[in-house]
C-alpha cells in the first residue's frame, strides 16, 4: 500500500521484513507445536525492490531444529503486474525459540517426544 512506501516510492524493507517474520513465525510455531518468538535474523539479502501493487508471497524451508530453537530460511517472492514469472526479492535465515506460557524457552516437542540435537 502507498502508506508502506519510502521516499523513492518503493516498499520499506522493514515492512517486508515484518511480513517475512510473520510467515516464519507461523511456520516455526506449527513445527514446535507451541508459541515461538524471533531471536535472530541473519544473512538477509535485499535483492530487488518491492513496488506498490506487487503480490508478495513468503516461502519457508526448515534449516535446523535445536533443543529449543528452529532456524528457518525465508524467501519473499513478488508477482508484478503484467508479469507471469515471480521474482525473488528478499531472503534470509530467521531463528525462533519455543516458549512456554510464562515466556521461558522450552524444549521442542515433536509427536510427543522431545527433539534431540
Amino acid at each position: 500500500m502507498p502508506a508502506d512506501t519510502n521516499a523513492n516510492g518503493d516498499i520499506f524493507g522493514g515492512w517486508l521484513l515484518s511480513q517475512m517474520d510473520v510467515g516464519g513465525g507461523v511456520f516455526a510455531s506449527k513445527l514446535a507445536k507451541s508459541r515461538t518468538v524471533t531471536v535472530a535474523i541473519e544473512a538477509m539479502n535485499f535483492r530487488k525492490a518491492v513496488y506498490v501493487g506487487d503480490l508478495v508471497s513468503v516461502h519457508a524451508n526448515l534449516v535446523r531444529v535445536g533443543r529449543t530453537s528452529i532456524t528457518v530460511h525465508l524467501e519473499a517472492w513478488v508477482l508484478r503486474r503484467r508479469e507471469q514469472q515471480s521474482i525473488l526479492v528478499t531472503d534470509g535465515n530467521f531463528t525462533y525459540v519455543s516458549i512456554d506460557e510464562q515466556g521461558h524457552p522450552q524444549p521442542i516437542q515433536r509427536d510427543g517426544a522431545t527433539i534431540e540435537t
